[in-house]
């Protein structure tokens, strides 16, 4: 499995010249790096190459991709009506062609999702640097596990529960008239199958989100105060997802710079601006981008013996964050990020007691 990293942050050329110097160290220590991008020049033109849908290597242990949505889509509109000729009878959409289909609003972030994890497993990288957008939708990207498995739990739950989801279930004469007119190949297998598969996959994206030696990002920000106050308000965000951060790269050529007060407890790497051609300087400032995230704060930590829930939210305040408990499960609202907390059992059902913020922490008691 590889270490996917990411960078956040308002300037996009910044960012981008950072995660191309990220990806250049990083192959120079040996190791096999993919560098993916969105679908838009500046990668291209900053790597002096054309960059394609397809890895191509453009040094040793470098390759490079552009995440082009409408190819992504082809793509895997080919495994959805693969997935419908398993369980329907009469597929309809088998004369439907990925490319007749529009890019919904959205589906971008869905399939570049998608692509990184079909590199992650395929053995082939030890690291995939993502030069996504770098602000809120990026973070909703790396969070649509999170997001997803809530969906297919809390609305399979309600179906089940429902009276319909009870004489489906139960009725030996309903399940035969539901595979006659809908043509559906009506089993319990069948129709848990699928359902299992995605809770795999969701499974497997939250668990690497939890572990920083997984996936990672680091800040980019220069000291314009705009810049600083939108870099903050993603760094609490990504803490809404469970993204954990690394540090701060501060690109400036003033090296007596400090944004401690800022960014405290993350450590702060000062890099110059990338020269045209030249990436030596900005290489050699980077961070050790595995130490660092390693040492990082945990986005989230339950502990089951003292029935508290701490959640590492930086750049809020109390009166910024919101908290609704509804059944098992506890909601945390901060700034445009909304996060659904699956208490474990020793937890689940009980009321929330008190909730306090101490040294960027939001902590909930049960």
């Amino acid at each position: 499995m590889a270490l996917i990293l990411t960078f956040l942050g308002k300037g996009g050329s910044d960012r981008t010249k950072i995660a191309i110097a990220a990806a250049k160290l990083l192959a120079n220590q040996g190791k096999r790096v993919l560098l993916a991008g969105q679908a838009e020049p500046a990668m291209s033109i900053l790597l002096g190459a054309t960059v394609g849908p397809e890895p191509q290597e453009i040094a040793p242990s470098l390759q490079v991709v552009q995440f082009q949505t409408a190819v992504l889509l082809e793509r895997s509109w080919e495994e959805v009506k693969k997935l419908e000729a398993q369980y329907f009878r009469t597929p309809i959409l088998k004369d439907i062609y990925g490319q007749e289909l529009a890019v919904l609003p959205g589906m971008d972030s869905a399939l570049a999702l998608n692509a990184i994890r079909e590199y992650d497993e395929s053995g082939k990288y030890d690291v995939i640097v993502y030069d996504g957008s770098g602000d809120s939708s990026t973070l909703r990207m790396l969070g649509m596990p999170e997001s997803l498995s809530w969906y297919v739990r809390r609305f399979r739950q309600l179906f089940v529960n429902s009276d319909l989801g009870k004489t489906i279930s139960e009725s030996p004469l309903i399940q035969p008239l539901i595979s006659t007119f809908f043509n559906v190949n009506w089993t319990t297998d069948n129709f848990s199958q699928p359902t299992n598969q995605v809770n795999n996959f969701l499974d497997k994206g939250k668990a690497a989100l939890a572990d920083p030696k997984r996936i990672a990002a680091f800040l980019v920000t220069t000291h314009d105060p705009v810049e600083v106050a939108t870099t903050r308000y993603l760094w609490g965000s990504a803490q809404q997802v469970g993204l954990t951060i690394g540090g701060v790269i501060l690109v400036s050529e003033d090296t007596s710079l400090d944004l401690a007060e800022e960014f405290t407890p993350l450590p702060i790497s000062v890099v110059p601006e990338a020269k045209q051609g030249d990436w030596q300087p900005l290489i050699d400032a980077l961070p050790n981008f595995v130490a660092q995230a390693v040492q990082a704060p945990k986005p989230i930590e339950i502990d089951v013996n003292t029935r508290q829930v701490r959640l590492f939210l930086p750049g809020f305040d109390k009166k910024q964050v919101k908290l609704t408990q509804y059944g098992p499960e506890v909601t945390v609202e901060a700034g445009d990020q909304r996060r659904n907390i699956f208490l474990p059992p020793a937890l689940s059902g009980k009321p929330v007691t008190g909730a306090k913020f101490q040294n960027q922490y939001l902590i909930i008691s049960f």
